[in-house]
């Protein structure tokens, strides 16, 4: 019998949600066949089988959450007794949580052996078992449990006492890997709580009438929790202008039409732009550590862009932005975005990200506010590009106009810088030629 377990999923996620089994008790399989889908807090993943052999029991429900390290299938392979799953070679263990996370989606034998079986007639240990029930992620407490720490006695700083990973770095004294910052020069643990703030529960809306109940997903799940973060954390405010861009639609018109032209977008020079601001606006490139009460200048510029897709909003993130072609960066958004929607995206293309850029004018609006991608600190919104009627050298003339919406940190700049960033946005924009050359 080969007992099979969840493995672990990369960046500290040990948790899933099973999305679809694609076995039934019963059917024969042969190794690397698709045995499971699972959905995480990033994305889906299809975990193929380890072995060959009939299924014996399946563990997970549709729908129902599974703990990295819990048996999920077992699995007659022919060899007699459960006997512990092989070893992962030295060249395996040094992998990152990152690559194990990419093996994992491309279904790559590696991801699929894991090591500590429990003893026999004992039922895995829960990843957040704790003698008292804490508020904590599941990330937060492989970090705890790595430190020997007792979340027990950790008093958390984020939203409702919630434990943050910050928290453990202050239990412990430890600093950030490979950065000299400042120690906190307050004491943050005794006013963690907001006054007058309390989730009240919901009354029973069936009372009035027929309702449909639907749980969380996993990316919704994070998606709530991460925005309600953000608005929580940073005081937003909104810088918003309109940019004449009828040069860059003609442009844009042009080389479409163009036999062979570059498949060129709006999107494109807004992301390119924003890029080259930043490095004239490094405020707006940065993060606020308030516990440490230092800002983190980062010195490169990667830029993520908002992806609508049938499981929430996610931002794929384009690197090294400041050193691509229009062109270069006009094909990483149609590749990561066609990922982001069909499922196939992988984790590292979701992380570190320093600005983010949404556009909300393919579906229609005069405009919108966005909310912060937290840690960063500003975010730019753009809207329906619309013919209007505009003044110019005293005369009404019809222009292209897109409206562009700043959501900025107000802890870590001020609303005349923000004005002035937006404003060469606004500059490059209706100049496309200067940012090309």
């Amino acid at each position: 019998m080969y007992e099979f377990k969840l493995p672990d999923l990369g960046e500290g996620i040990h948790e899933g949600e099973v999305l679809k089994w694609h076995v039934a008790v019963g059917d024969d399989i042969a190794e690397d066949d698709p045995l499971i889908d699972v959905e995480t807090d990033k994305a889906a993943v299809t975990i193929p089988s380890p072995a060959s052999g009939k299924i014996v029991s399946l563990s997970g429900e549709v729908g129902e959450m599974v703990h990295t390290g819990s048996v999920i299938v077992v699995i007659d392979d022919g060899k007699g007794a459960a006997a512990p799953a092989p070893k992962a070679e030295s060249k395996d263990e040094a992998k990152t949580e990152e690559a194990l996370h990419a093996s994992v989606a491309r279904g790559a034998e590696e991801a699929t052996k894991v090591t500590d079986k429990p003893a026999a007639g004992k039922t895995p240990k829960r990843e957040d078992a704790s003698p008292r029930r804490v508020a904590a992620a599941p990330a937060v407490r492989r970090i705890a449990r790595e430190k020997g720490i007792d979340l027990g006695g950790v008093v958390g700083s984020g939203p409702g006492g919630r434990i943050l990973a910050e928290d453990l770095d202050r239990a412990t004294g430890a600093t950030q890997r490979g950065t000299e910052l400042p120690e906190a020069t307050e004491d943050f643990s005794g006013g963690a709580a907001i006054p007058f703030f309390e989730v009240e529960e919901l009354p029973d809306f069936s009372e009035w009438g027929p309702v449909e109940v639907e749980s969380l997903r996993s990316i919704r799940r994070k998606i709530a929790r991460k925005l309600t973060s953000a608005m929580i954390i940073a005081p937003h405010v909104a810088h918003m202008d309109e940019v004449d861009v009828t040069g860059l639609s003609e442009f844009l018109r042009s080389e479409k039409s163009r036999e062979g032209g570059s498949p060129l977008t709006f999107m494109a020079f807004v992301i390119k732009a924003v890029a080259s601001a930043l490095q004239r606006f490094p405020e707006l490139n940065a993060s606020l550590d308030p516990h440490r009460q230092a800002i983190i200048y980062k010195k490169y510029r990667h830029i993520g862009f908002a992806a609508d897709t049938d499981r929430g909003l996610l931002v794929p993130v384009i690197r090294d932005v400041d050193r691509l072609g229009a062109t270069a960066v006009s094909e990483a958004v149609r590749e990561l975005a066609g990922k982001a929607r069909d499922g196939s995206i992988e984790l590292g293309d979701l992380r570190g990200g320093t600005f983010s850029v949404t556009n909300i004018g393919v579906l229609g609006g005069t405009g919108l506010i966005p909310t912060i991608n937290y840690p960063e600190v500003g975010i730019l919104g753009m809207g329906q590009v619309r013919e209007k009627p505009v003044v110019r050298d005293g005369e009404i003339v019809i222009r292209s106009m897109l409206p562009l919406t700043l959501s900025f940190d107000h802890r870590v700049t001020d609303g005349a810088n923000a004005a002035r960033f937006v404003n060469d946005v606004m500059a490059q924009l209706e100049h496309p030629i200067r940012m090309i050359l």
